[in-house]
């Protein structure tokens, strides 16, 4: 790892465009007077197929959470905005196959001090709402200046349906299109036109950032977009989304199979595996495998050498949990063995509420509320599934003869591709950070991915690299050091060809230790203890 203490990632942008406004206050005044008169011409624009819908001048000031942060990994605080222009509007409004009123609804947020980029906010989950876009770091525990607030112009969309759990637009073609990857080209021409309008030229450099299905939409802009983007940054992305809900009903089928009952005679998933069962698990994982990296910090960089077992724990937790423990962390498979969906790391993040809130919930009655089963058993049949099937039992899912009837989804859906020659060629770069401790998207599908990625092209590191972040469940969240900053490292990695040997991490909200802080190694190197204080990051190297 080179230059650790001399360079930190981790920063506070701060624009120094023309329009940063260093000049007197009335040249101040005169300047933001003619971006706002410039911003209200924004309403008339016309464009192909585009109905601005609102345009509004934002004086400055703070600017409220993002409530659908669960959903985008965007950290739920308070921001403190520079004026700037916010535009809404919606893109081929029509009637579709169903009946249903359909269009692209987008808004864009166009700041006064521009530093001449553009950054499309992914979403999340099935998509149907417009987040604010203000390309906040995808992954909650992060501190780092959101793009807008770094001068970038945003621009965010609800995929081209309404409803942010309504997966019954998958009955209309193009809206499945859309979802699937088109609207991303959509938006981001209708965006560069109004860029144009109110600035006068084009953003010298265009990225798209996302977490989750948002992860997932940056993989894609970089596969399906190449002459587009320069950069993404792709958090926990759901890039095999139509395998990865084959996977939930593996996992609810597993939990529902060894479900305790209430004295009512029902089964309680919830109860399947106690928090005290989980805190023994994860545990032992640590006494296993956290000082396989040199040092026991409670982080697990090591992960790929972690050979935990859960017979080691047989004695506390007993026969049947163990079996349900091989059974979800082995992964979905077919009558034949083989894995219809990838296996899961052992981390210690299995203990944590993000983990729990995914794979199981704490419904006390009969009717299960981990987000496995509430959202992922109506994506499954409702839109993953061809033909649609709304009617059809996911506990009842043949995984030999079931799994082919998400194929076709998969084949416009998923970002799994290998080849990207283009986006290469072009200087593309591609950073991607995945929580060891995802209960959502398997670290080891990602990996995968990866290797392939590397067996496929040539020098794929010097435009793509993976940072596993030990702990961290879906988005942030765990005993990690999820606070980090990919959106300044891709910054640097494409303005000043400065790839990220590191990505430095500090401790999040239930990290136990604040003062820690860590290098994200891009996969395969392991931060590594070389010796000095274990709470500094220049005490660690990528090995």
């Amino acid at each position: 790892m080179k230059n650790l203490t001399k360079t930190a990632l981790f920063i506070s942008f701060v624009c120094t465009s023309p329009l940063a406004f260093s000049a007197p206050d009335d040249s101040k005044t005169e300047a933001l007077q003619k971006l706002e008169q410039q911003c209200n011409t924004l309403k008339d624009s016309n464009i192909l197929n585009t109905s601005i819908k609102s345009v509004k001048w934002f004086a400055g000031g703070n600017l409220p959470p993002d409530e659908q942060a669960s959903f985008t990994g965007a950290s739920n605080s308070n921001i403190e905005a520079a004026p700037h222009c916010v535009v809404n509007g919606e893109i081929e409004k029509r009637i579709g196959a169903d009946g249903k009123e359909y269009a692209i609804g987008f808004q864009l947020r166009l700041p006064s001090n521009w530093n001449n980029k553009f950054l499309f906010q992914g979403g999340g989950g099935l998509d149907g709402f417009i987040a604010p876009a203000i390309g906040s770091i995808p992954a909650h525990g992060s501190t780092a200046t959101p793009a807008l607030m770094r001068g970038y112009a945003v621009v965010s969309m609800d995929s081209g349906h309404t409803g942010a759990r309504d997966p019954s637009f998958a009955k209309d073609q193009q809206a499945r299109l859309n979802f699937a990857y088109a609207s991303t080209g959509k938006v981001t021409t209708v965006a560069k036109q109004l860029i144009e309008q109110m600035y006068k030229e084009q953003p010298k450099h265009s990225y798209f950032m996302g977490c989750s299905n948002g992860g997932r939409e940056a993989m894609h802009a970089a596969m399906r977009y190449p002459l587009e983007f320069d950069g993404v940054v792709a958090g926990n992305p759901g890039f095999r989304l139509s395998y990865a809900a084959v996977g939930e009903a593996w996992d609810n089928q597993q939990f529902m199979k060894y479900a305790p009952t209430n004295e009512q005679g029902e089964k309680i998933v919830a109860n399947s595996l106690t928090q005290e069962d989980l805190d023994i698990v994860s545990k032992a994982v640590l006494k296993r495998c956290d000082a396989k990296d040199g040092l026991a910090d409670g982080v697990i960089n090591a992960w790929e050498a972690c050979d935990f077992k859960p017979e080691m724990v047989e004695k506390e937790i007993g026969k049947d949990k163990v079996a349900l423990l091989n059974a979800v962390f082995g992964g979905a498979k077919n009558s034949r063995g083989e894995n219809v969906y990838a296996s899961w790391p052992y981390d210690a993040g299995i203990n944590s509420k993000g983990w729990r809130a995914w794979k199981i919930g704490d419904s006390q009655t009969a009717v299960p509320n981990g987000r496995n089963f509430t959202m992922g058993v109506e994506s499954l049949t409702n839109y993953f599934m061809m033909p649609i099937s709304p009617d059809f039992d996911p506990m009842q899912f043949d995984f030999d003869k079931d799994t082919q009837k998400v194929a076709q989804i998969a084949g416009m859906n998923d970002a799994d591709e290998t080849e990207l020659t283009t986006f290469q060629a072009r200087g593309g770069k591609m950073i991607i950070f995945e929580g060891v401790s995802d209960p959502v998207f398997s670290a080891h599908d990602l990996r995968d991915w990866y290797n392939k990625l590397n067996q496929d092209m040539k020098d794929a590191n010097q435009f793509a690299r993976v940072f596993m972040v030990p702990g961290m469940t879906h988005c942030g969240g765990g005993p990690a050091l999820e606070n980090f900053d990919p959106l300044t490292a891709l910054e640097q990695w494409t303005d000043e060809n400065k790839a990220p040997d590191f990505i430095l991490a500090k401790a999040g909200e239930e990290f136990p230790n604040k003062e820690k802080e860590m290098p994200l190694c891009p996969y395969p190197q392991v931060a590594t203890y070389k010796g000095g204080d274990k709470n500094k990051a220049s005490s660690f190297e990528c090995r």
